[in-house]
Order: C-alpha cells, then structure tokens, then sequence
C-alpha cells in the first residue's frame, strides 16, 4: 500500500504517524494490509446543494469499513453556486488544485470524490485524475421536485421565467417572493437538467460511478446504499489498481458527449469535460462536441429544454435508459469503475415512461447536441445549445448593442431610450476568464423590458461568458478568445452587423479584416481592468487558458501522479 510509507517501519517518522493517527484504530489499521480511503467531502452549509454530504459520508465510511479498508474524511474547498462571488468558475481550479495537493500529500491509497454543486464535481475529478489513484465518484443528488400554485417548480429555470415574468408585468412581486418557498423542497442540487444534473450524469457516462447512480435523488434512501456499496468498491479498486487513467479513455469522453446530448445537457460541461480530459492527458477538443454530439438526438424531456425534472427522469429510468437507447453512439471499449465496459451495466436498463425519455426513433428533438460556431467574431471557437434556443432564431441578421460590463449591461437594459429592437443582437463582453475574472454565468441576458412589454421573450444574445445550465434561450456563449484577451469581440460597437447561422456553425461580424484591425480596444476591457493586487484572482489571470481549452490553469495541465513526498520530520 501506498501509505505503508508513513506508517511501516519502526523509526521516530513512523511512530509519529501512527501515534497520531491511532485514535481508537485498531493495529491492523497501520499494518499495510487495509487500504487508506479518503473521502474529498465538499460538504458545507455555505454550499446548501451539498449540505447532505457529511450524511453520505458516513455511508461511504460504513461501506469502506465493511471491505476491510480504512475510512479517512477530507473536508475540501466547496464552491456554492448560488452564494459565491463574483462567480464560483474562479475557484474551480483552486479546488481542483487542492484536492490534488492533499491527496498526494496524505498516506491515501484509493479516493472517494462526493460532490453535487456544479463546480464541485469537475474540480473533484480533476484533482483526482492528476494523482491517479484509484478513485471513483458519488453524485450528491438532485432536489426532489418542487410545486407552486398546484404546478410543477423547476429550480433555476423557473427563477428565469418567473423573473422575466414579473419584469414584463405578468406577475406579483409578492407572488414571486412567494414561490421561493416552495422551489428548494429538500436537500440536494437543481432539479433541471442544470450544471449540477450533468455533471452528475458525466461522471457515470465517463465511468467513474457505480453504474445506475447519477441522478439518484438526494432525498432517496437509495442513494445510501449506493454511497455505502460505493465505499466497498473503492476498497477494491485499491487492490485492482484501477486508475482514472484506465476508466477515462477516449472512449470514455466520447461517451459523455453523447449522453451530454441525449440528456440536454449544460453548455457548461464542455468547459469541464475539456479540464479533466487535459489533466489526464486525452486527446479532446471543442471540435469533438459538435462531430460527436450534435446529431445525437434529445431524448430527455426535462427543464429547461423540456417539461419535467430530475425525479422524473430518475423514476423513468434513469441514466442507464437513455444510454441503452442511445447505444448504437456509444463508445464500446471504454469502462466504468467496476472494470467491466460501460455498455455491459446497460443489459438490463429500461424506459418506463416515454413521456420523460424518448426513443430514438421518436426524439423529443433532432440533432440537438451542442453546436461549434466559428468565423470573425470567434476565431477559437463559441458554442450554444439548440436545444435550448427559439428554432427562428437559428440564422438570424441584425444590429449590435454593446454592453462593456454585466454592471453596465444591467444599468441599460431597461432604459426606455434603448436603441434595441426585436432584430437586435445583445453583445456582452469582459465576462471570459481572464476579464471578469472567471467567466461568470451572465450569458443568457434579460430581455430588455420594453421589449418583454411586446410579448417577446427571446433575442440572439452573444457572450464570452457562460449560462448557467438551467438557462433557456438563442445565446452565444464561450466566445473565444475573449475580449479581454484580444479577441474580435472587443472590437464590435453598437449598430455592426451580426450574423449567427448555426446550421452552417458560423458566427461574424459584418467587417473585414481590415476594418476591424483599424480599431482600438476599449482600455475597460483589457486584461487588468478589476486589477487585482493579489492572491488567487493575480495567479488565476496570469495563467488561465481560454473556454475553448477548458479554462484550466497552463500548468496544472496534465498529471504528475501520486509519488510519495519527502518525509516531513
């Protein structure tokens, strides 16, 4: 075992790791026989999506027990989504770093990553695969589904148009305020097919959960079980010596890009997915989202490309139903972690209620996968999701109106006097990684107010941030590279011309070369502007790759393994 080389032998450096460690354990604990399991616990009550965890963790704890290995709880840095500012995509990396660093640190030999919010699992997994000791996941689980008014609520899509809703005059602010108490109904993450679900639901397409897990709800005793037979497997994997590395091949990715497009997946997922791919080494690009993916048909009929949620899809069938619908796409060599190819757990996966999830002869929507768009306006690449836009849309003309900021964007947009009309393209800049810093969720702008006043409830919306996955609408996003890195999106002023065809993946700016390098750079949004003096925010700007590589860290690409450090006494 790994840590027999803190705890073997029977020198002073020995000693003072047992003794130290021994609390109650029995001998047979530092013996080098049962395996050290630490469990990554984003659980906090700062984080209220993964509040639950340290109640799973005693599961996994009870599992580990039972398989004769040695549980060990690591609280690690929890990244809130609704709570954290300016936007929990600057920490990503951060946690990502950290559960790296301690686990190598640590005498662990096998790894239990427990996550649910949408910036704790990708960091979980990034972390992970750049140690590369056995390890696997467990989801924490979606919110049970809630109601308001004898409907259906879905968390986040709902506040979208709820907010809308009150903003064009056809809602109470009281009755707003009101349905907040009824949209959290229980512990876990967003009930929509959000960041938080798909990244849950990428976590089992790439193989690293116990097969059936992803989208178990929070609320369901099963997810115990699951959590408790979970800790018993990882206990095997130390003795298989079944690496990340093994489970997330190609094949692998591959997969989680087609169940990314049968499940409506968040826009979001590409970022990460390219994170985990780059820190293991696997050959994935943005281009491979869009070749891969979006032909694959939606199956899913969830918020917010769809009706239903979570709890839903979960009682339908669940993950496993949608990949065996979609397993003529599915990549077969690749495996999870019981060893055994990912396709093999599918045999016995059914559909119980094709209202949720569709066949494929009959999707809910064709070619639905992500889109790739390229051209003046994104050299490097955007993306958005048609599965989630107004279908007229699609290929549209018209005149720019420029925000600098999400600050400026918000003192504007209701303005009466705002030169914006319904053929009009919002243009946000400074909200990539570098800019803002951390690429904030604003993407999917409000629709100006006048404007929602006329009954129209969708624009082409162009953004070098992102959305957040419970978002709906025709909005551009991951614009690279971004403004405040130079790129073309930092040169378009009001009234310029806007093209966006997704059919033929294209997205510019009616100009030609010429004339846009005879523009200058507004000085608000070259890198600096929020200046920050220090800390993380300094490093995070000097470092941080653009949305089209993921928006890693430049050196925290790839892995270094789980080497043992040099003694520390």
């Amino acid at each position: 075992m790994r840590s027999a080389s803190w705890y073997g032998g029977n020198d002073r450096d020995a000693f003072i790791h047992r003794a130290w460690m021994r609390r109650g354990n029995p001998d047979s604990a530092f013996e080098g026989k049962q395996p050290q399991i630490v469990i990554v616990n984003t659980a906090s009550d700062l984080t209220p999506c993964n509040a639950h965890l340290n109640e799973v963790a005693q599961s996994v704890k009870d599992g580990i027990w039972a398989a004769g290995g040695v549980p060990l709880n690591l609280p690690m840095i929890s990244l809130g989504e609704t709570n954290v500012r300016p936007t929990a995509m600057l920490w990503r990396n951060m946690a990502a770093m950290a559960t790296e660093e301690m686990i190598r640190a640590n005498p662990v030999d096998g790894v239990v990553l427990l996550g649910g919010c949408d910036k704790t699992i990708p960091a979980l997994l990034m972390g992970a695969a750049s140690v590369n000791l056995p390890s696997l996941v467990i989801p924490g689980g979606p919110m049970l589904n809630g109601t308001f008014r004898g409907k259906t609520l879905g968390c986040g899509t709902d506040v979208w148009k709820f907010s809308e809703q009150v903003r064009a005059g056809n809602m109470t602010q009281e009755d707003f305020q009101s349905s907040d108490k009824s949209m959290i109904r229980s512990k876990g993450h967003c009930n929509t097919m959000g960041t938080a679900s798909t990244m849950g639901c990428m976590a089992e397409a790439l193989g690293m959960t116990l097969p059936g897990f992803a989208g178990t709800p929070a609320a369901d005793s099963r997810l115990l079980e699951m959590s408790h037979n979970s800790g018993r497997r990882i206990v095997e994997m130390v003795y298989e010596d079944l690496k990340p590395s093994d489970v997330m091949t190609r094949g692998s990715f591959v997969n989680a890009i087609v169940a990314l497009a049968g499940i409506g997946g968040s826009t979001n997922a590409v970022v990460h997915l390219l994170a985990i791919a780059g820190r293991l080494g696997v050959n994935l690009t943005l281009d491979d989202f869009d070749e891969i993916g979006s032909h694959i048909p939606l199956l899913v009929n969830l918020q917010p490309a769809g009706q239903y949620l979570m709890e839903d899809m979960f009682r339908a069938g669940g993950l496993c139903a949608v990949l065996k619908e979609l397993e003529q796409y599915l990549d077969n060599s690749a495996i999870n972690v019981m060893g055994k190819p990912l396709v093999e757990s599918l045999a016995k996966a059914e559909i119980f209620d094709e209202t949720v999830i569709s066949r494929v002869a009959t999707p809910i929507q064709e070619d639905a996968g992500i889109a790739v768009l390229y051209g003046n306006l994104a050299p490097s690449g955007a993306v958005i999701k048609p599965a989630a836009a107004s279908k007229n849309l699609l290929k549209h003309r018209g005149p720019a109106v420029v925000f600098e900021s999400i600050e400026d964007f918000h003192k504007r947009i209701d303005d009466p006097n705002l030169d914006v009309t319904e053929d009009s393209v919002l243009v946000l800049r400074g909200c990539g990684p570098m800019g803002y810093p951390g690429m904030p969720e604003v993407s999917n702008m409000a629709i100006p107010k006048k404007l929602l006043e006329k009954g129209i409830t969708d624009l082409v919306r162009v953004c070098d941030g992102r959305m957040s996955g419970t978002a709906f609408g025709t909005v551009v996003l991951h614009v690279a590279p971004e403004a405040a890195a130079g790129g073309p999106l930092a040169l378009i002023a009001n009234g310029d011309i806007i093209n966006l065809d997704v059919e033929a993946r294209s997205i510019s700016v009616e100009l030609t070369d010429a004339e846009l390098a005879a523009r200058t750079v507004p000085e608000n949004t070259r890198v600096g502007f929020a200046n920050p003096a220090r800390g993380w925010e300094r490093l995070y700007i000097d470092h941080v790759q653009q949305a089209n590589l993921g928006a890693d860290l430049d050196f925290l690409i790839g892995k270094t393994g789980s080497g043992i450090p040099r003694e520390s006494h």
